[in-house]
């Protein structure tokens, strides 16, 4: 963990060294005891582990809110709820795991016993997203990540303290620093390997013949996590594992309850100065003393929270912000969950930054000298984060399709023929051109509408339309409200409509629809074939004389459309969020001919404009997160910094469920306003905690002190020793 500028001590709790230990060390000379302590190889075992464990849970999260609204159908609210309750759960159950570490199982049977429960977890998750087991998917995918949040949680509390749990301390103090900053490294490179990597599984693998491949993206997370259990049990002829010792947070919570209970029973006379002091008649003073200092730490905690309600929407309401953006970068196309890969690289990049530059700097001009200034800092970056996220949103509202609405229908008239035809649609008279459409988004309507029609057909003679079609007609067609209705031109005239769909796809992809019509001359079916790099990648059945086909996504590029093996259009480029329908006139196949008309126009803004509102936020967690960690280990008594650890782990949990609450109220219909709210709660949030930071007074440690009564080393800064801790908010 990064040390505060303004802290020049830290205390290190150490267990007393036995001698039949430090004689089974090979490396251990009695010259010179303390320099000569081999690095335990086991360590290593539990590196590779956790990178193991860290790609499986980031590669599963970084396809999640996609997985839950493109396949699994959810609405965006139900996707982002679901996300956040997973990760809310996920930040619980270190609750749970580090009870059973520490009073029943043991910290390497935990992580044995709950690992294989997140093994299976992928695996149930792995199995919702494969078509041929027939499962029912919502349930087992539920059902997964239900399990995986019981596994990655039980096992947080628990690898890196089984880790230090090898160190002979304080004689092996710099191989312990050595180990969390390799540690730290693991977490960080599987985090960043696998929300590039599964994106990729996801979109350029087709499987089941599908376009996308969620089964592979879930089951490779799920091997590596197979692979995490392996390695973990290879080392355990290395390990040195250690017995329940009690567990403090269970403790506590005793202690509290009898003091309550103390508190209640008593009579007049009996007052006390606090009321936890009324369970002194069964615990230390010291121990309640320790517990009255935890308070006034977590009291700090209550506002903390709201940070991790913004900070965790990268995974949920910033992904679905970027399906409806360009991802193409010359030939690269990035996807929307990969720009998740932003903030681990920029965490990698920018520690080293803050640590020898940017600290430095502040600190000579007295800026941000103490914790809580830096986390205030960091929460009011995440709050600006949010308003850059807003602003984007208004920006990127404005490329939205029109969508049927409340008291309005659309109705469009494709024309199939290779001629053009002079029509009247209610009041508007154009001349729809070869294989062209007319629309109209704003036909009023309640309920049901008609709009009379004439179409004159004289210049589609040499098509052989029929004689009844070579003058002028005239009908009527209908439209929905609320609906977007399609009719379209035929040989046999305007006789076929169909209810269209013009909303961008979940996934970002494009759509596409063809409009055939195929003379029974060239056979009863042909296939329309979408052709890149002579890969077919869609096949479009159409059949004689006419028929509207599905609405499929594919990849966006460039295409050769063919039908069967004939060309009939080239270079037909389809880009992220657009909607298109191919007409076609096949009447033989010497002059058939097609042409793609654009019905939802392709996403326009960059993707890259995401950029800002990631770098801002990434420095903000920078400041706030490290920093948080550092506050919760310093000021917390050195009987309650377990305590303290889980306390931090559960603010990212109520920030979560604060995500749930505000998307399941839904207080705005737009993702502007419901930033702007987000962005205004953690100003104001920031003001309480900058109130409450003020009146807050740090726990000191004496300068001069070299061993506390308790034994507990303090550690000098100036002499070149640091506290060894690190980084875990969510693995990073």
């Amino acid at each position: 963990m990064r040390r505060n500028s303004s802290t020049s001590r830290s205390v290190v709790s150490y267990q007393e060294i036995p001698l039949k230990e430090i004689k089974d060390n090979a490396d251990f000379t009695t010259k010179n005891p303390l320099t000569k302590l081999r690095y335990p190889r086991s360590v290593f075992f539990i590196i590779l582990n956790e990178f193991c464990e860290r790609f499986s849970y980031y590669g599963i999260r970084t396809i999640l809110v996609l997985y839950l609204r493109n396949k699994l159908y959810y609405s965006d609210d139900t996707s982002t709820v679901i996300y956040h309750v997973f990760s809310m759960l996920a930040y619980f159950f270190p609750l749970i795991g580090a009870m059973l570490a520490d009073s029943l199982l043991g910290k390497f049977r935990t992580i044995f016993y709950v690992s294989i429960i997140y093994a299976i977890g992928q695996l149930v998750l792995t199995g919702s997203a494969a078509p041929p087991l027939n499962l029912p998917d919502r349930t087992f995918a539920l059902l997964g990540l239900l399990l995986i949040a019981i596994g990655t949680g039980g096992i947080k509390p628990c690898v890196a303290a089984f880790g230090g749990d090898q160190f002979l301390l304080p004689q092996q103090e710099k191989y312990l620093i050595t180990f969390f900053s390799l540690f730290y490294f693991s977490i960080n490179t599987g985090s960043l390997i696998s929300t590039f990597l599964t994106p990729i599984l996801r979109e350029d693998v087709s499987c089941f013949g599908e376009n996308t491949c969620y089964s592979l993206a879930f089951f490779v997370p799920a091997i590596l996590m197979i692979l995490s259990i392996v390695i973990f049990i290879l080392g355990k002829p290395m390990y040195k594992i250690k017995s329940p010792q009690g567990n403090v947070v269970l403790e506590v919570g005793k202690c509290i309850c009898h003091g309550i209970g103390n508190k209640w029973r008593s009579k007049k006379g009996e007052e006390r100065e606090y009321w936890l002091d009324y369970a002194d008649d069964k615990y230390d003073p010291k121990f309640i003393s320790d517990i009255r200092s935890a308070f006034q730490v977590i009291k700090m905690f209550l506002p903390l929270p709201f940070f991790w309600a913004l900070f965790d929407q990268q995974g949920s309401r910033w992904t679905i912000q970027a399906t409806r953006m360009d991802g193409q970068i010359g030939s690269f196309l990035l996807k929307p969950d990969q720009m998740q890969v932003v903030n681990p690289l920029l965490i990698i990049i920018l520690i080293p930054i803050f640590e020898t530059a940017i600290y430095p700097c502040l600190n000579k001009l007295r800026l941000l000298r103490t914790p809580l200034q830096k986390l205030t800092t960091g929460g009011l970056l995440a709050g600006i984060a949010f308003i850059i996220s807003a602003i984007v949103e208004l920006q990127l509202e404005s490329t939205y399709p029109v969508l049927p609405s409340s008291g309005l229908a659309q109705v469009r008239v494709f024309n199939t023929l290779n001629c053009p035809i002079t029509m009247t649609v209610g009041d508007d008279s154009f001349v729809l051109e070869n294989m062209e459409v007319w629309e109209n988004k704003y036909v009023e309507a309640n309920g049901n509408v008609s709009l009379a029609y004439t179409a004159n057909f004289a210049s589609c003679s040499s098509l052989g339309v029929t004689d009844t079609l070579n003058g002028a007609v005239s009908g009527t067609i209908y439209g929905t409200e609320a609906t977007a209705t399609s009719w379209v031109v035929t040989k046999d005239g305007i006789s076929n409509s169909y209810v269209d769909s013009v909303s961008k796809t979940t996934s970002g992809d494009p759509a596409v629809r063809a409009l055939v019509y195929l003379n029974s001359s060239v056979g009863d079916t042909a296939n329309l074939n979408f052709i890149e790099n002579s890969k077919t990648v869609l096949s479009l059945e159409v059949i004689s004389p006419f028929n509207v086909t599905d609405l499929t996504e594919l990849d966006p590029g460039t295409y050769d459309i063919y039908l069967d093996e004939t060309l009939v259009e080239s270079s037909v480029v389809l880009k992220l969020g657009g909607v298109y329908t191919v007409t076609a006139y096949v009447n033989d196949l010497s002059s058939a001919t097609a042409n793609t008309i654009t019905i939802t126009e392709p996403n326009s803004m960059h993707m890259l404009w995401l950029l800002p509102q990631y770098i801002v936020i990434t420095v903000g967690e920078v400041m706030f997160s490290i920093t948080g960690l550092e506050f919760a280990f310093t000021q917390a008594p050195v009987s309650m910094k377990a305590l303290l650890q889980a306390c931090w782990l559960l603010t990212v949990a109520f920030g979560n469920l604060i995500v749930v609450i505000v998307a399941e109220v839904a207080f705005f219909d737009s993702q502007a306003s419901e930033f702007f709210l987000f962005a205004g709660l953690m100003f104001v949030d920031m003001l309480i905690f900058g109130i409450l930071a003020w009146f807050y007074k740090y726990v000191e440690i004496a300068e001069d002190e070299d061993e506390l009564p308790n034994g507990d080393i303090v550690l000098n800064e100036k002499s070149g020793t640091t506290n060894p801790s690190f980084k875990d908010d969510g693995g990073k």
